[in-house]
């Protein structure tokens, strides 16, 4: 079970990367939006969103029990799942992974706002959450953006 929860907390070892793990769990991430889903239903994203963030939850749970850091950088579910909500209501095309994929960094990396907030919350909570506001917040920004573009 340690290897099952250490390979889907570091989503596939992508968080035992010695520089930017979390950078690269949203690229990652970016390019797997980018590459699969533009035909996918929106309620099957947010399906999708939801089952790996309770997936993420439970053995960042099961993590966290057995080390003493409250947010070890080598779990980047968390980036995972905010990336996608931060792509998730956009049309797949390359300006809108660059766009979300910024946003999403930079309010993940800054914790501006609410993000600090749900960072503070206790064990897996505060781990999964905050990113999964980050992803709010940029996806919020972008759809923003989009309305006075069009």
């Amino acid at each position: 079970m340690k290897l099952i929860t250490e390979c889907i907390v570091t989503v596939f070892y992508i968080g035992r990367l010695p520089i930017a793990p979390g950078t690269w769990a949203s690229m990652a991430a970016t390019i797997c939006w980018f590459s699969f889903f533009h035909n996918l239903d929106i309620s099957i994203l947010a399906i999708l969103i939801s089952i790996i963030f309770f997936i993420g939850l439970f053995f960042t749970h099961r993590l966290l029990k057995t080390i003493e850091s409250h947010d070890p950088s080598f779990i980047v579910i968390d980036e995972w799942v905010g990336q996608w909500v931060a792509l998730s209501l956009l049309p797949v095309n390359v300006t809108n992974a660059i766009i979300g994929f910024v946003l999403f960094r930079f309010f993940d990396i800054t914790k501006l706002g609410p993000v600090k907030y749900f960072e503070k919350m206790p064990g897996a909570w505060g781990v999964m959450i905050d990113d999964l506001v980050a992803g709010f917040i940029s996806l919020a920004i972008i759809l923003i953006f989009h309305s006075f573009i069009l």
